[in-house]
C-alpha cells in the first residue's frame, strides 16, 4: 500500500467558526486582499473582522468563473498595493481566484508558463503568499485542494493551475455562510460535491484514507441534499453539505476524479454551464456507462463491489445493487430539477469535439478503467 494525502495546513469547521479567526488573520499577514464573487456585500463580515484585527483590507471581485487574465491583474494590484495574505470568500471561483492570484502574485514570469495543458506547466518556483479559504457554498470543495481552474475564452478551455504550494494556510468552514443560498444553486453545488465523493471512492487512485471520506460524505449528501434544498435555513442539513463538500475536495485532490470530472472541464470551457450542474447532468449516465464497461471487460474488477457500495450509502438499503444506485441519482437529478446539457447550446454537431477533450482531460486518468470513444459519447448523449 503505498499513497500521499495533502491538505491545508489548518481546516477549522463548524457553525459559526469565521467568527473565530480574528487572531489568526493577524498572525498570517497585515495588509489582506478579500476575492468574492459577484456580489462583495456579502463578505461584510470578513471586512469588519479584518479591520477589527487591525488589518489593512482591498476588496476584488470575480464575475463566474475566474478567467485567466483576471487573476492575472490580480496578481499585479497584489504587487503594486504590496499586500501579503489573500483571502478567497465566496463560492470555487472565488476562492480558485484567490488561490491563484496569491501564487502567481509571488512567482515571476507569465501565467503560461505554470498552466497545464494550454501552458508549459512548469512547477512555481517561489512559495505562493499566505492564502485563507472561506466557501460560502456546499459543493466543489476548492478550500482544501492545491490546484485553481482558470476559463480561457480564447482556447474555449478551463485549465489548472496546480501546484502542492497552493494548499491554503487555513480553511473555514463555517456552515451558517450558505443559509439561505437559493435551492438551485445548492442542488448545483450540491452535486458537484456528491460526484466529487463518488468518483475517487472508485477511481483507479483511491486509497484508504480516502475511502473513509467518501463514504461519510456520500452519506450525509445522501440524506441531506433534498432538504438543504427544501429548506434553505436548516442549518443541521446545511451542516452536512458542508461536510460532504469538504470531505469531497479532501478526496478528490488526493485520490482523483474521473470521466465526470473529464467532461466537465471541456463543456464549462465551451459553453456557459455550471460547473455543478454539469456534473449532475453526466453523473448517473457516466456510472451506468462505466458500470457496464466494467462487466463486460473487467468482470473480477473489485471496482464493481464498490458500486454496489455506494448504492447501499445512497439508498440506505443493504440488498441494493450497483443499478439501484443510478437509479437513485436518476430520480435525485429529476426532484432537483437538474437540467439536460442540450439546455446550454450543446448540440451534436459538438460531441465528437467534447469527446476528444474529454479523453486528454487530467481527471480522466482516475477513471477505473479507460473508456471508448463510443462509450464516451453514449454518456455525453445521454445527458444532452
Amino acid at each position: 500500500m503505498r499513497f500521499e494525502f495533502a491538505t491545508a495546513t489548518r481546516i477549522l469547521f463548524g457553525p459559526g467558526t469565521l467568527k473565530e479567526i480574528g487572531p489568526s488573520l493577524a498572525e498570517l499577514g497585515q495588509r489582506a486582499l478579500v476575492v468574492t464573487g459577484a456580489n462583495p456585500a456579502r463578505a461584510e463580515p470578513l471586512r469588519r473582522l479584518l479591520w477589527d484585527n487591525g488589518l489593512a483590507e482591498w476588496t476584488w471581485s470575480i464575475n463566474g468563473e475566474p478567467k485567466i487574465e483576471e487573476v492575472v491583474a490580480g496578481a499585479r494590484f497584489v504587487r503594486a498595493n504590496t499586500i501579503d495574505l489573500v483571502i478567497g470568500f465566496g463560492g470555487g471561483s472565488a476562492i480558485d481566484a484567490g488561490k491563484a492570484i496569491a501564487a502567481l502574485a509571488d512567482n515571476d514570469g507569465d501565467v503560461f508558463d505554470y498552466l497545464e495543458v494550454i501552458g508549459r506547466g512548469q512547477p512555481l518556483t517561489h512559495r505562493p503568499l499566505p492564502f485563507i479559504a472561506i466557501p460560502t457554498t456546499a459543493g466543489t470543495g476548492a478550500e482544501v485542494t492545491r490546484n485553481a481552474v482558470l476559463a480561457s475564452p480564447e482556447h474555449r478551455v478551463k485549465v489548472s493551475l496546480r501546484s502542492p504550494l497552493m494548499l491554503p494556510k487555513l480553511a473555514v468552514v463555517d456552515p451558517e455562510l450558505a443559509l439561505g443560498l437559493p435551492a438551485a444553486l445548492t442542488a448545483s453545488t450540491g452535486m458537484d460535491a456528491l460526484t466529487q465523493l463518488i468518483e475517487p471512492f472508485v477511481s483507479c487512485r483511491a486509497n484508504p484514507l480516502t475511502d473513509g471520506l467518501c463514504r461519510e460524505g456520500i452519506v450525509r449528501a445522501a440524506r441531506s441534499l433534498r432538504r438543504a434544498c427544501s429548506h434553505p435555513d436548516d442549518l443541521a442539513a446545511r451542516e452536512d453539505m458542508a461536510a460532504a463538500s469538504l470531505f469531497s475536495g479532501l478526496a478528490l485532490a488526493n485520490a482523483g476524479l474521473g470521466v465526470v470530472h473529464g467532461f466537465a472541464a471541456p463543456i464549462g470551457g465551451m459553453f456557459p454551464a455550471p460547473h455543478g450542474a454539469v456534473c449532475a447532468a453526466l453523473l448517473p449516465h457516466a456510472m451506468e456507462v462505466n458500470l457496464r464497461a466494467l462487466r463486460e471487460r473487467q468482470r473480477n474488477s473489485a471496482v464493481l463491489q464498490r458500486f454496489t457500495e455506494i448504492a447501499h450509502l445512497l439508498t440506505t438499503n443493504p440488498g441494493a445493487t450497483a443499478d439501484d444506485g443510478v437509479s437513485w441519482l436518476r430520480q435525485l437529478c429529476a426532484d432537483l430539477k437538474i437540467p439536460a446539457l442540450g439546455t446550454y447550446g450543446i448540440s451534436p454537431n459538438d460531441v465528437a469535439a467534447l469527446c476528444d477533450k474529454a479523453a486528454q482531460a487530467s481527471s480522466m486518468k482516475g477513471n477505473p478503467l479507460a473508456l471508448t470513444p463510443d462509450e464516451l459519447r453514449e454518456i455525453l448523449n445521454g445527458s444532452r
